[in-house]
Parts: structure tokens; C-alpha cells; sequence
């Protein structure tokens, strides 16, 4: 097939680009910022039209943690919003038979019990931390959803991956989620001789992270079952630690041996968030990597990064 990866210098998009590219026998149209410009409507029709991809993947989108969250909330919304329509509906318009959008667990209302099942989507309040960037998937979401529904010869489906770390990730704490920032925290005092590290939060809050190169799995296995994959899916683990499982962790595999400290006056976000893996399992899908597996080839990443 033909495929065009949107955001493909992402830490999402470059996994799936990695496992496209392994496994051959597809041409992949990977256009960067400089070459394609998501929220310019025009161009992104004129891209869709003149390649004419028989699948979309889209993951380019504006991301971050809640402190970027937080201090940028137009940008989050406004930007995610007009990339995911832009592209959905260039597709559309230019009559390509699938597309794969990569959306969010942010989506789930902020008082959902755990597991969240997709169909709690827009069932309540979303968590104030990350409510624009929440809004503009959903809306995406909503939108695939509207054309398969209404266009027989359309399949435009969504996976709902839970929080993801791995290879390609961001580790600049000013905009990185917290299994890279926890590395890059834990990594500094290390070298530095840091006694203790600060966690945000009395660090109770539990948090599902999958590894990255698994999404990529997971989107492998949807190309060659795309008839049998449902039109919202959650993606995750069903499985979940604390923040202090995650520091600890991170601690144990890099050899750090200090001690934690917890600033309680910091946000936490939601208390817990797991997605429910009925629909994934159902489909004959399930992630390889363990939290240590998927941990120590994210840390050899970020250590080729430092000492590059």
C-alpha cells in the first residue's frame, strides 16, 4: 500500500515508521513540518490529492505534559483541532479508503471509574489539566466515526492508545510526559550527585504506560485486520502503577540510589486512569514489552542521546 504517516518525526509516528520499514512492501509518504504544513487547509488537500495514499495514519498533533498543557491551552486546542480536521477530511475529500487516527485516553471524563471503555467517551467533564488537547481529539474522533458511518466505501477508524513512553520520546522536562521527564530527573541526579529527586504529588496517582514500539505493533496488526478492527479501540495495557512505581523503577534500572521527596502543592491530574482492553483483546491484539523491558530500551535511547 501506499501510506501517508502524518507526523512522522514524532516519538508515535517515527515507531511506526521504524516497524513499516522493517517489514517492507509498502511505499510511505512521511512529509516533515518544512514540506507539509497540517493546519493550512489548502495545502493539505492539494498533499492528499496529488499522492493519493490507499491509507492515512495520522499522528501529528501538538503534545506535552501538564505544565505545557496548562500554560498553552489555546494552542493545544486550536492546533490539534485544525491538524485532525484538516487531515480527515482532506482525506475524504480525496476519496482514500482508509485512515487510522491516533487519538487520546484524555478523551475519558476526569470522574470515570477505571477501566475506561470507549463508550464513555463524552460521558463527562474532562480533567482541566489537558481539557484542549482533549476537546480536539474527541472531535477527530467524532468525525471518523460520522464518515464511516455515512460512507460505505469509508473505513476511518480510531485507536485510543493509554499513556505511552519509549524510543523518539521528549525528554525536556518543560515538555516531556512523565516516564521521560522521570528519566531525565532521576539521570541528572545520578551524574550530578543529587541526593533526592521531587515528585510532583503525594506520587499515589496511578498512570498505565505502554511502550512505544507497541502502538507501533498495534498498528501493524491493524493494517493487515482493518475490516475486523473496531472504529474506536482502546490500545493500553489494563494494567497500571503509581507515580512512585514509575520513579522507582526508573531508579532501580539506571542504579540510582537516592531518596524521593513530593511537593504536594503541585497538579497530579486525574487520581487514576486505565483504559479497558475488552475491544483489544476481542480483536487479537496485546502488547509484548513489560514496564522494565520497555523502561531500560527507552533509557539506552536517551543515554545514546546525552552522550550525542
Amino acid at each position: 500500500m501506499k501510506i501517508l504517516i502524518t507526523g512522522a518525526n514524532g516519538m508515535v509516528g517515527k515507531n511506526i515508521r521504524e516497524s513499516l520499514e522493517q517489514a517492507g512492501g509498502h511505499t510511505l509518504i512521511t512529509p516533515g513540518r518544512t514540506e507539509l504544513d497540517l493546519q493550512n487547509k489548502a495545502a493539505v488537500e492539494a498533499f492528499m490529492l496529488q499522492h493519493q495514499p490507499n491509507l492515512v495514519i495520522h499522528c501529528a498533533g501538538r503534545v506535552g505534559g501538564i505544565q505545557a498543557n496548562m500554560a498553552h491551552p489555546v494552542e493545544f486546542l486550536v492546533e490539534n483541532l485544525d491538524m485532525g480536521r484538516n487531515v480527515i477530511m482532506a482525506a475524504h475529500g480525496a476519496g482514500v479508503p482508509k485512515l487510522l487516527n491516533m487519538a487520546s485516553s484524555c478523551m475519558y471524563p476526569a470522574q470515570a471509574q477505571s477501566p475506561l471503555a470507549e463508550d464513555l467517551i463524552l460521558a463527562g467533564a474532562l480533567e482541566p489539566t489537558n481539557e484542549g488537547y482533549a476537546i480536539a481529539k474527541i472531535v477527530s474522533t467524532r468525525l471518523c466515526e460520522y464518515i464511516t458511518r455515512t460512507h460505505a466505501d469509508r473505513q476511518y477508524k480510531t485507536m485510543v492508545p493509554c499513556n505511552l513512553y519509549g524510543r523518539h520520546d521528549k525528554f525536556d522536562p518543560k515538555h516531556s510526559h512523565l516516564i521521560p521527564a522521570i528519566i531525565h530527573k532521576v539521570w541528572q541526579a545520578k551524574v550530578n550527585g543529587e541526593p533526592t529527586v521531587e515528585i510532583w504529588g503525594d506520587g499515589t496517582a496511578r498512570r498505565e504506560f505502554m511502550y512505544a514500539g507497541d502502538v507501533a505493533d498495534a498498528v501493524m496488526h491493524a493494517i493487515g485486520h482493518f475490516d475486523a478492527m473496531p472504529v474506536v479501540v482502546n490500545i493500553g495495557l489494563g494494567d497500571d502503577h503509581t507515580v512512585n512505581d514509575y520513579y522507582a523503577t526508573v531508579a532501580r534500572v539506571m542504579g540510582w540510589q537516592g531518596t524521593f521527596v513530593h511537593d504536594l502543592s503541585k497538579p497530579v491530574g486525574m487520581k487514576r486512569k486505565m483504559v479497558d482492553v475488552s475491544r483489544q483483546t476481542a480483536w487479537g491484539w496485546k502488547p509484548a514489552h513489560s514496564l522494565e523491558e520497555g523502561l531500560k530500551k527507552t533509557i539506552e535511547f536517551y543515554l545514546e542521546k546525552v552522550s550525542a
